[in-house]
């Protein structure tokens, strides 16, 4: 994975080749649209995060800010991190969904999604899960999944 070592997003998307820099702006854009109230934009894990700030939530695991989705330019493709989506089945079932309508297989990791272009997303639906889980919702979602897995 290629990780970057810029502090602000603004500098991130400057570092990037124009072609990658143009794929991550308007994947931004698209993101801060869709994006519920509270979560924080930031550079972090050497890509741009949607946060559940510390202040709001400071008991993760790593103790680090609770990631929402992220966005990040590899060498041969972008990825879009959907963490609602690898947490809750019924919204991975939706982006899996919203694939097969565009006749189109997936070409994801546990929580990520590669693509070259934004074209290559189901974008209706990526807007629909990002908007769907505030961020309250969200730390709850969090909660009740580290609970979940303690009792195991």
């Amino acid at each position: 994975m290629v990780s970057s070592k810029a502090t602000s997003v603004t500098e991130y998307i400057d570092s990037l080749p124009v072609e990658k820099a143009e794929v991550i702006q308007r994947m931004r854009e698209f993101i801060l649209q869709h994006l519920p109230k509270g979560y924080q934009e930031v550079m972090n894990w050497g890509m741009i995060c949607y946060e559940v700030p510390l202040s709001i939530f400071p008991d993760t695991y790593n103790k680090q800010p609770l990631v929402y989705v992220s966005l990040a330019a590899q060498k041969n493709y972008h990825s879009l991190y959907l963490l609602n989506t690898y947490w809750d089945k019924s919204k991975m079932d939706t982006l899996l969904s919203a694939y097969a309508a565009m006749d189109r297989k997936p070409d994801m990791g546990k929580s990520c999604l590669h693509f070259k272009k934004s074209s290559d997303l189901p974008l209706e639906a990526i807007g629909e899960l990002i908007a769907g889980t505030p961020m309250e919702q969200f730390v709850e979602d969090y909660k009740a999944l580290v609970k979940s897995k303690s009792k195991k």
